[in-house]
């Protein structure tokens, strides 16, 4: 796998801890979003679709730091938006790795070149490149030409810097095998650490929702994928993953696994969003009341009607790696015979009870624009009664 072994150390020991404590919900990864702000508009995002006072808002480092410091997760995985727009946040990676954590910065890579020399490699700190496909699939998915060459050319030089680099590719409906088994090797022959991939997800507020997998696609598609894998293996090309094995194994249909929607909180401008990454129904002030007041049971696969084709990393990936803490025997299963390419697919959770879906996702919107609107308000009329100068 992609993930050093010192990482994979610190974050088992971390989750032993947890299990050993009995604590039942507990963070594995901060995602962090301190702007939406981006110098892309792909169709498949839900992150950009705000009024532009949103758009314009900034985490200011105070806030970035103070979320690491209420979230125990060892992993902060910084996202957008385009982190790489906010200009405080080489500050805000030097903290997070003086605080122990293991920092991973995605962007889309066409602001690497100016901004890599502000970054400075460090074992815990790697860079997440978006790639979604080889150049066709992936300037179709960001609805630009050039970038999947500029995205390349930032992985180069990342690595020619001595940076730990990775890519996250992010796929659809449509995807074809062979093409995204043929990107791999390619992406694999470049040298990066490791490859996270994970299927999309139907964001509400996404312009394109004619694109995402369901749960029975989703399987059908890894599983062809992975038979590939093996095929590749077989010519000397490795896949190397940043995941953990029973997650991809859960991707090709052979895990059952239920949501793990508090493993992956979610921090960014409008506060701790309830009730993960993907859903916005609400936010908390601080990450103990998510945790103390999120009522989590009501979300998940089989529990509400939004989550039902979701198998998503952010969902997902913390669920597989207590799995694989609590049951140590399926890796050594894994490792032995690989992830399953044929035959019958494990039971999936039943969807029949699912709750209905609620469409509430645009309320903190307006409470934030409120706030934008007051906190303006409030600065032009400090202005106007301040004494003019002599």
């Amino acid at each position: 796998m992609g993930v050093p072994f010192s990482q994979a150390v610190g974050v088992g020991k971390y989750v032993l801890t947890q299990h050993l404590k009995g604590n039942r919900r507990y963070p594995l990864v901060l995602m962090l979003e301190p702007l939406f702000r981006c110098n892309l508009a792909c169709q498949g995002c839900g992150k950009i679709d705000y009024p532009a006072e949103i758009l314009n808002q900034r985490m200011s480092v105070e806030d970035a730091v103070r979320a690491a410091e209420e979230c125990p997760a060892p992993v902060i995985s910084i996202a957008g938006g385009e982190p790489l727009l906010h200009k405080d946040l080489p500050q805000i990676v030097e903290a997070y790795l003086k605080m122990g954590r293991y920092v991973i910065l995605c962007t889309n890579a066409l602001l690497l070149e100016k901004k890599i020399d502000q970054y400075k490699p460090h074992k815990n700190f790697c860079w997440s490149i978006h790639l979604d496909g080889d150049k066709q699939m992936h300037d179709h998915a960001v609805d630009q030409d050039g970038v999947y060459e500029r995205a390349v050319e930032g992985i180069k030089l990342a690595k020619s810097k001595g940076f730990r680099t990775s890519i996250n590719c992010t796929l659809f409906e449509g995807a074809d095998p062979d093409r995204v088994a043929a990107f791999y090797d390619t992406v694999s022959q470049l040298g990066v650490e490791g490859m996270t991939t994970s299927p999309g997800y139907a964001y509400e507020r996404a312009p394109d929702q004619q694109h995402f997998l369901n749960r029975t696609r989703t399987k059908e598609l890894f599983r062809a994928l992975f038979k590939r894998g093996k095929e590749s293996k077989k010519r000397g090309i490795s896949w190397k993953f940043t995941q953990s094995p029973l997650f991809l194994d859960f991707l090709a249909g052979n895990q059952t696994y239920a949501c793990t929607p508090w493993g992956n909180p979610t921090r960014n401008v409008f506060g701790w969003q309830r009730p993960c990454y993907l859903l916005g129904e609400g936010y908390a002030s601080t990450f103990k009341e998510l945790m103390e007041t999120t009522e989590w049971d009501r979300y998940g696969v089989g529990n509400y009607e939004k989550c039902a084709d979701c198998m998503v990393h952010s969902g997902f990936e913390a669920t597989s790696v207590m799995d694989s803490i609590q049951h140590p025997w399926k890796l050594a299963k894994f490792a032995l015979q690989g992830i399953k390419t044929e035959g019958p697919m494990t039971k999936d959770i039943d969807l029949t009870k699912a709750r209905p879906a609620e469409y509430v996702f645009s309320r903190h919107v307006e409470t934030k624009m409120a706030e934008i609107h007051e906190a303006k308000a409030a600065r032009v009329a400090a202005a106007l009664s301040a004494p003019a100068a002599e």
